[in-house]
């Protein structure tokens, strides 16, 4: 178990071994979530809200294993990954291996719907719901089900060009926010309450063909929830 602080930079190294999708699917919306959003929520997780090191933890939609490995390599007591698609999830398990970590994380190959169990921590980059409606709030819902602490990932609705530069020029990747009406309320129909959310950039390439440029950046929203 990592007891010693570690550097956002070493993290981010880590980080970077760990493969995108090679063939993601446009209708699951599979973004593998960038090197430096994922450093940040989980630097995040682990040193501001103390919910990784010695947690037990789970990545919903793990694609190939960034956050669950992330978490692993940090300090969290176990760690579960689950991901409907098995190219991914197998993916995610040889990185385990070439990372050493294979006896600290445990891989499903399942809709999220068959996770059982509770806890401490679940960290979550889901589908924003742009392809499929509300495919987030799925994320979310179960999210609070089983966890007592959730990071979820969102996309902002921010049309604000200040705030956006303020994002883009901050030096910790993020800037506090005020959280949307709309996963306010959902949350606390859910039985969830939001502590804090965050925005962040997220750049991503060209992967599919209604892709128009190069390089997609935007701005996501990171949520930090408790289940009441």
């Amino acid at each position: 178990m990592q007891k010693r602080l570690v550097r956002k930079l070493d993290l981010e190294l880590f980080l970077s071994q760990i493969q995108p999708h090679p063939s993601p699917t446009a209708g699951l919306e599979q973004y593998t979530i960038p090197v430096d959003v994922a450093a940040t929520m989980l630097y995040m997780a682990t040193y501001t809200y103390d919910d990784v090191v010695g947690k037990t933890v789970v990545d919903m939609g793990c694609g190939t294993g960034r956050l669950a490995l992330g978490a692993a390599f940090l300090g969290a007591k176990c760690v579960v990954g689950i991901d409907i698609d098995k190219a991914a999830v197998k993916l995610a398990f040889e990185s385990s291996v070439k990372l050493k970590l294979k006896s600290r994380v445990q891989w499903i190959n399942a809709d999220i719907n068959a996770l059982r169990g509770n806890f401490d921590t679940v960290l979550q980059n889901p589908p924003f719901g742009v392809q499929r409606r509300k495919a987030d709030t799925k994320f979310l819902e179960k999210a609070l089900e089983i966890g007592k602490k959730v990071y979820s990932l969102h996309k902002s609705l921010c049309k604000d060009k200040n705030f956006i530069k303020k994002v883009k020029a901050s030096s910790s990747g993020f800037v506090a926010t005020t959280p949307s009406s709309f996963i306010g309320n959902f949350v606390e129909d859910a039985g969830g309450r939001i502590i804090a959310a965050y925005s962040m950039v997220m750049s991503i390439p060209r992967m599919f063909p209604f892709h128009t440029k190069k390089r997609h950046t935007f701005l996501v929203d990171l949520y930090v929830i408790e289940r009441r």
